[in-house]
């Protein structure tokens, strides 16, 4: 996908063509495949798990585990606490974990709040966003229109990013999905769609009618990055708040995870691989010097660092019906990824 931007700084948007609509939609649509994975499981998945699910290994004391640094992810263990969110101490990753009672799509911690994506299942499933408090309390419900795709908290919990894969936009085919994704301050106060952001490509603003953003991660109180695209084209972008501006870094990034130290960014990227395909990398923010890493398997995730060495990412476990494990591998390409965290999704790492 090396097409140009079509339309920069246009009158009106030109409608979009047959075969770009098209480009976009199968980036969008393999997206979407992942997270559609663990919705559509459930009903169905349920009623055959109670009998042959395995004893999974818990613990009770959530609180005193949450107290020191922890992995925050999405129990897939088959049986009671699927789809629960779930905490283990950074020192025994893949020991009990103690079960929350908050069930999610997809989770998210920093420090004392939780974004939760989470799934009412009825002859019509909603979906909805909530902000947790240390005890795993809601204390806000947020808009969320669509199925859930990422979460991201700013590292002092500040700011909260949500987003969801949508149809119905006017210049997507019926059928066809396209992103919202919405930044909102967790102590109160609306949210912003980051799609009204000028998004800024070569110096000038693309204001095409099929601009999408996603996969937002946080660097401070003002600046993000996150994937924006138009016409087929996907760009990593830096974001300011105060500015409302999304600026064009590099081409072909997607669901950019920045490092602790803030020097390096994982992504996926798609390259020359068939649709519906990636490629995880790291990208050096100072010589844009990008590094493919250890794991040759397509990952359709946003990464998460461990620390500023290993990357983590969730694969969902081949030959198994809606179950998923937390992978890890190094961020400088050597060595051999491994399963970090069995039966696990969303992980998040709290010091």
């Amino acid at each position: 996908m090396t097409d140009a931007p079509s339309e920069l700084e246009p009158a009106e948007p030109r409608p979009m063509s047959r075969r770009r609509v098209v480009v976009l939609a199968l980036v969008l649509t393999a997206c979407v495949a992942a997270a559609t994975a663990y919705v559509i499981h459930a009903r169905n998945v349920r009623l055959t798990v109670e009998r042959t699910a395995p004893s999974l290994a818990t613990r009770d004391d959530l609180e005193a585990v949450s107290a020191v640094p922890h992995l925050v992810f999405r129990n897939t263990a088959l049986g009671d606490g699927y789809g629960h969110a779930a905490v283990v101490a950074l020192t025994d990753v893949d020991g009990p974990r103690a079960l929350t009672g908050s069930a999610c799509e997809r989770v998210y911690q920093r420090s004392d709040r939780t974004i939760c994506l989470s799934a009412e299942r009825k002859l019509v499933t909603t979906y909805r966003a909530q902000l947790l408090d240390r005890q795993w309390r809601p204390v806000r419900d947020l808009p969320l229109v669509g199925l859930p795709s990422r979460a991201r908290l700013s590292a002092d919990g500040t700011f909260v990013a949500t987003t969801t894969f949508v149809s119905g936009d006017s210049y997507a085919q019926p059928g066809q999905f396209s992103t919202r994704t919405v930044v909102t301050p967790t102590a109160g106060g609306g949210g912003v769609d980051l799609e009204q952001f000028r998004l800024i490509v070569d110096g000038r603003q693309v204001s095409a009618a099929d601009r999408n953003v996603w996969g937002v991660t946080f660097a401070d109180g003002d600046t993000f990055y996150a994937t924006a695209a138009s016409s087929g084209t996907t760009w990593l972008v830096r974001g300011s708040m105060a500015a409302r501006t999304l600026t064009a870094l590099r081409e072909d990034v997607e669901c950019p995870s920045l490092s602790p130290d803030g020097t390096r960014i994982a992504f996926k990227k798609h390259g020359t691989l068939p649709p519906g395909k990636w490629r995880l990398a790291v990208l050096d923010l100072a010589t844009m010097r990008e590094t493919l890493l250890g794991e040759q398997r397509s990952v359709d995730d946003q990464a998460e660092w461990l620390d500023n060495g290993n990357v983590l990412y969730g694969m969902p476990r081949t030959g198994a019906v809606a179950t998923s494990d937390v992978w890890v591998t190094p961020a400088d390409g050597s060595g051999t990824p491994r399963v970090l965290v069995h039966d696990a999704w969303s992980p998040s790492v709290v010091r």
